[in-house]
């Protein structure tokens, strides 16, 4: 498929894989799969063997953002992960144009606004942009005009937080 996908390209002829599967089909193959001495979950906690109780307050929220712009559209998904390990996800369809790095900080203003209406105070977010994440650190400028009001309007949110950090991930 990647070669024809490879030669295709020369043409400006765009392949998109088929993503769908009907559900039923995935209840056929689960339904085959079943288990024939089915146990249920024993919810019984036994702290005989307890060595340690921590505290989840003293551990931060996470937040993942991503976001992506392409010919076939454009997009932002955020990951809000709590101290005790549930996972909050959000994503938009972004319906106007836009460069890959503002859709980097529409995802990255989605994760912060879910963040502050679960009232966490205390956050550690984590993106794949370099340019995203170090403008918001400080360390690099905000140049595109383009650019200048997302930023603004992170830091604005982030007046909401007593203590945030930004991590660039490759």
């Amino acid at each position: 498929m990647a070669r024809w996908k490879i030669l295709l390209s020369e043409f400006d002829i765009v392949h998109v894989s088929q993503k769908a599967i009907k559900g039923s089909a995935i209840a056929e193959f689960l339904a085959s799969r079943a288990l024939e001495d089915y146990e249920p979950l024993n919810f019984d906690f036994s702290n005989e063997e307890l060595m340690c109780v921590a505290a989840t307050e003293d551990y931060p929220s996470k937040l993942s953002f991503d976001g992506a712009s392409n010919a076939v559209g454009n997009g932002s998904g955020a990951v809000l992960v709590s101290p005790n390990g549930d996972y909050y996800p959000f994503m938009c369809k972004l319906d106007f144009d836009c460069t890959n790095n503002m859709a980097e900080y529409e995802a990255c203003i989605m994760g912060l606004r879910a963040a502050i209406e679960r009232r966490i105070r205390t956050l550690e977010v984590y993106g794949d942009s370099t340019l995203v994440i170090y403008q918001l650190k400080g360390e690099w400028e905000t140049r595109d005009p383009k650019l200048i009001n997302y930023r603004k309007v992170v830091l604005g949110l982030l007046e909401e937080f007593d203590d945030i950090t930004f991590n660039y991930i490759p």
